[in-house]
């Protein structure tokens, strides 16, 4: 077993300079996750209405053309994901990427990834930037994170996202990378998605996973590999006002989501200058990612897993929240309850 990198100096060692850019760059993800879409969305339209306005036509035009570019490979800039801020963003929680077992490049695979929480900070780094140095720990592998297909209508933050290789999660997206003549893609998807994300309270593990099969019948089709995969610290980063099952909070929280195919919900971190108010910058929580591979016909057939009578997901979370199992010394995982809930 090996870990991705060396283990970041302690907070004590660092300099306030390093301390800073670390926030800077947790504080930059944050404030794009959130607002770059919406602004540019709104810049387009207003250019429509001043001088300026052949640049959004002349956007709006290219947007046209590059309509299907998304289900169609998409494109990765390798220059965006090795930039220096993304290893400002991995220091600050840290994020670790555990390596358990060599994945050999000469098949494919299907990541199911958990849990979502507020940002899916921990496969970011891991799987769509360098900064854990992924290529590095699993050689001939070219990794695909999925995500929610509406993304990719925004103008401008499509041609973001897609630089890091994130695709939309649609049948058509997944099957074009699957089906490649190069074999080694591995396609990341946040099975649980927005609906696990109204679950995201630290401290505990609650798992959209009931009714979600459609990512191992894609294995099954592409006879590519299933390996589950769990973040440790994910749900940690951010304070969640979760809202009782049942409650016209909740109810308008799923009835977006049907509308819009995201849940909006109320979170909060610590503020930029104290760490004793509350703000948008996550709280420093280490993130620990692991994962197990389950080839086709091994010990966990996919088709156990697709109809319910398995669930390796939970099995690998008990096993790493066992303290003497745990990625990080320095914070060791408890044994805590896993939930699996239905999905809407």
């Amino acid at each position: 077993m090996g870990v991705s990198t060396a283990p970041p100096p302690p907070t004590t060692s660092k300099t306030p300079r390093k301390q800073h850019l670390e926030a800077v760059g947790a504080y930059q993800y944050v404030l794009t996750f959130l607002f770059m879409g919406p602004f540019f969305s709104l810049l387009v339209f207003i250019l429509l209405f001043t001088s300026l306005w052949p640049f959004s036509v002349l956007y709006l035009v290219w947007l046209y053309v590059d309509w299907d570019t998304p289900n169609q490979g998409g494109r990765r800039s390798e220059w965006m994901r090795n930039q220096a801020i993304w290893r400002q963003l991995r220091d600050y929680y840290p994020v670790k990427l555990v390596k358990t077992a060599e994945l050999p490049p000469d098949r494919n695979y299907v990541l199911g990834a958990h849990p979502h929480g507020v940002m899916c900070t921990g496969f970011l780094c891991n799987f769509s930037t360098e900064s854990n140095g992924f290529s590095q720990l699993f050689p001939g592998l070219q990794p695909w994170l999925a995500v929610l297909a509406g993304l990719f209508y925004v103008p401008v933050y499509r041609d973001y996202i897609m630089s890091f290789g994130l695709r939309p999660v649609s049948r058509q997206s997944l099957d074009f990378i699957l089906s490649q003549p190069r074999l080694g893609q591995a396609v990341v998807i946040m099975v649980g998605g927005a609906h696990e994300a109204l679950y995201s309270v630290p401290g505990k593990h609650c798992l959209t996973l009931r009714k979600r099969k459609g990512f191992v019948r894609l294995a099954l089709r592409h006879g590519a590999s299933l390996v589950p995969v769990y973040s440790f610290g994910e749900n940690d980063i951010f304070r969640l006002k979760a809202f009782a099952t049942g409650s016209w909070q909740h109810w308008c929280q799923l009835t977006f989501k049907k509308l819009m195919g995201f849940s909006p919900c109320i979170f909060w971190g610590r503020s930029l200058f104290s760490a004793t108010s509350w703000g948008l910058l996550p709280f420093a929580v280490p993130i620990t990612t692991v994962g197990e591979c389950l080839p086709p016909g091994g010990r966990l057939p996919a088709a156990a897993w697709a109809s319910g009578t398995s669930c390796p997901h939970v099995s690998l979370s008990l096993q790493w929240a066992a303290p003497s199992l745990s990625p990080s010394a320095s914070t060791p995982l408890r044994r805590k309850s896993v939930t699996i809930t239905h999905s809407t």
